[in-house]
């Protein structure tokens, strides 16, 4: 490989390119309009645009991406993780178009991010397992049915896909219909496709998984072990590594299950089995991520094993530079740093990164995808950076991570930080008293967080495309509307913003609205959820600010700023 395209953006853009750099390897950037200036682009070799906003018509478009990689004469793909990284049909067409993919053959990708026929290989091989359906589900009456026989809570989750979207948990009976209609809405929303299957909840959770590496011909080894239990949404916040508080039998049956079932389809590359471990020991197969993880330093810092490095290696055809476990030195601590309010609920927060002071100092690794003056999007995910910490044990790592999180400032953009700083601090985060699980957050950390002040909206980075003639050649330009506009019209001041109406309903993030809850004309009360609001991969639930008669403002799929009014809520009639 002497040319590597990085289908993505952001931190695991810049992470690949680094990576790419240091094996003497060229790296190629694509871009969305908005990211024509990312960190990312700035610092791969070459850059291309995917001419577009939208994450449909750019980092999901492969014809857009292999486009790139033709006019860029790359011969080798990275998907990076998201997106299309675990899209059978996008590896299957990089390796139609010549490209060496790196990562799992197609065939491993289908079998594995099924997560119905990862359950039947899972249970083939013998790995631990609780109830579950072995067929996806066509309607809620199946589900219903399922956690009366079974027994409640049960889970719903999508069959294609990840990152804790199409997965909502029902604790009563009465739960289960919406349950699973969220459920099968949100997975199409997100993966395109609704099926969903389901099982029993294990209550108060841990989230255990292990990082393997593969040959391709039934070689499997494992790198190391990690917990990833604190959570918001069912989408991560803090890893470690190793799992703490894992008993040998335990951290060797997570090993060994997850090195079999890789094994069983002859993995190729980098990836993680996840498993679910309850109050009382219990073990459970969950799912296998065919792709590197956001959380994979925490991994390569206590092993010192370059997993992209690797994974380089692996697509060259040398297999893993090791086939032995490493064993763990030290501890290891990330936590995703977030444009998002934890004191709102986690609501997303893009805008601009006025100012940045980034930690430094033994042992602090950060990984990051934006700089001072960049802008996080609103059209994509809401991850700024990762801090990694690592020491000689765990509690070291806790007092690092504390002193990092002091050092730490972002301005311009509510963060997740003082959620990190109050955790470090908790009591049942210490490793004593370890008693987190997978709702910690909600249940006890989140009512002790303080709302933070709402972004200012990232100015409009929309790109205006025209075609020039350079030499004789015929060259398209793409050039920010905002210049456009400054050229074609003066400033002019802005008004002092109207108050908004009383009866005004808000959109309490900028996104798009993807869902009504309640029909229009239906009589509301205050605090009922009455539509949904896709935001930075996420859905957000807008609940009434006031009792009365709801009359819709915006339609199904129409985008919204931050603060506009898409409904009014009037007195009853």
């Amino acid at each position: 490989m002497d040319k590597v395209l990085i289908a993505n953006r952001g931190e695991i853009a810049v992470r690949v390119a680094r990576a790419l750099a240091e094996a003497g390897i060229a790296s190629v950037a694509v871009y969305a309009d908005q990211d024509a200036d990312a960190m990312h682009v700035r610092l791969a070799d070459e850059a291309y645009a995917l001419g577009g906003r939208t994450p449909a018509d750019t980092y999901l478009s492969i014809d857009s991406i292999l486009a790139a990689a033709r006019a860029s004469e790359a011969d080798a793909v990275h998907p990076g993780y998201g997106f299309l990284s675990e899209s059978a049909d996008f590896a299957r067409a990089v390796e139609s178009a010549g490209l060496v993919w790196i990562g799992p053959t197609p065939a491993t990708i289908e079998a594995l991010g099924d997560k119905i026929t990862a359950r039947r290989i899972a249970a083939r091989v013998g790995a631990p397992l609780v109830a579950g359906t072995a067929e996806p589900l066509q309607e809620a009456d199946e589900a219903v049915a399922f956690a009366r026989e079974h027994g409640l809570p049960i889970v719903i989750k999508a069959a294609f896909g990840g990152g804790g979207r199409g997965l909502k948990v029902a604790r009563t009976i009465e739960e289960v219909p919406g349950a699973f209609e969220s459920a099968a809405s949100e997975a199409i929303a997100a993966f395109g496709r609704g099926e969903c299957f389901v099982e029993r909840f294990l209550d108060r959770p841990r989230h255990i998984e292990a990082q393997v590496l593969g040959d391709g011909r039934g070689g499997v080894v494992v790198v190391g072990d990690r917990d990833c239990t604190l959570q918001r949404r069912n989408q991560k916040l803090v890893e470690e590594a190793p799992a703490p508080g894992l008993t040998d039998e335990q951290r060797e049956r997570i090993h060994a299950a997850a090195r079999d079932v890789c094994a069983a389809v002859d993995y190729r590359g980098a990836g993680t089995v996840e498993f679910l471990m309850g109050e009382d020991g219990s073990i459970s197969f969950l799912e296998v991520n065919t792709r590197l993880q956001v959380e994979h330093p925490v991994t390569e810092a206590v092993t010192g094993v370059d997993l992209v490095r690797e994974q380089l290696r692996i697509a060259a055809g040398d297999g893993p530079s090791f086939t032995e476990t490493p064993a763990p030195q030290g501890h290891a601590i990330e936590m995703r740093i977030n444009a998002e309010d934890p004191g709102r609920g986690f609501l997303p927060s893009p805008g601009v990164v006025s100012g940045l002071r980034i930690p430094a100092g033994a042992g602090v690794r950060w990984d990051a995808g934006i700089e001072q003056g960049d802008a996080v999007q609103a059209a994509f995910d809401s991850m700024i950076a990762k801090l990694i910490v690592s020491a000689p044990s765990r509690d070291a790592a806790l007092v690092r991570a504390g002193r990092a999180l002091r050092e730490l400032a972002v301005e311009g953009v509510a963060t997740v930080a003082p959620f990190a700083r109050e955790l470090i601090a908790d009591p049942a985060f210490s490793t004593a008293g370890f008693a987190v699980h997978t709702q910690w957050i909600e249940s006890d950390l989140m009512p002790r967080l303080e709302p933070q002040r709402r972004a200012d909206p990232a100015p409009d980075a929309e790109l205006r495309r025209f075609a020039i003639e350079v030499d004789g050649r015929r060259v398209e330009v793409g050039v920010p509307a905002a210049i456009l506009a400054g050229l074609a019209t003066a400033p002019v001041p802005a008004d002092a913003p109207d108050a908004p109406a009383p009866d005004a309903l808000e959109a309490p993030v900028p996104g798009a609205l993807v869902r009504w809850l309640v029909d229009d004309g239906a009589s509301v009360d205050a605090g009922e959820d009455v539509a949904v609001i896709d935001a930075m991969k996420m859905e957000t639930r807008v609940a009434a600010h006031r009792a009365g008669t709801l009359r819709r403002g915006v339609e199904v799929g129409q985008d919204v700023a931050i603060g506009s009014e898409i409904a009014r809520i009037t007195d009853p009639a």
